[in-house]
């Protein structure tokens, strides 16, 4: 079975790089194809590394509040360019300030996110949400 292909990075001007690297271990431990883009990634560059890698989906992370300004229009983006059916993940310190996290999640949800995920979220949590919504079963792990 060819392994799901993901493109990380952290969107906007944010420069936070050691939860993308994290991220991009996990991800790999638990069997899928990375492409990190590392930090201040714009929308494009996340799109272009999609269709260059045939991408199955592409993880959106924020730090520093601004994820919200810095999604805005990603889906129809993708969709333009024929990304119709490419999972999109976002997650992290996604807004400014404290928000109550079901409000945050619902005006993610309607920009055309798949999942959103909040402040603190375990890699375990997301690669959980991976397996489900690409209808993989989770590797035998034990030894």
């Amino acid at each position: 079975m060819d392994k799901k292909k993901l493109v990380i990075g952290v969107i906007g001007a944010d420069v936070h790089a050691v939860g993308i690297s994290i991220l991009q271990h996990a991800f790999e431990d638990a069997g899928f194809d990375v492409t990190n883009l590392g930090v201040m990634v714009s929308q494009e560059e996340y799109i272009s590394a999609a269709i260059e890698t045939g991408a199955d989906a592409i993880l959106v992370s924020s730090l520093y509040g601004h994820g919200e300004l810095d999604c805005r229009g990603l889906r129809d983006k993708c969709n333009e360019a024929g990304l119709k059916d490419i999972l999109l993940y976002v997650g992290g310190n996604i807004v400014v300030g404290k928000q109550p996290f079901d409000e945050v999640e619902k005006r993610f949800k309607a920009m055309g996110f798949d999942r959103v995920f909040g402040p603190g979220t375990a890699p375990e949590t997301t690669i959980a949400a991976l397996y489900e919504d690409f209808d993989m079963e989770a590797p035998n792990t034990e030894d």
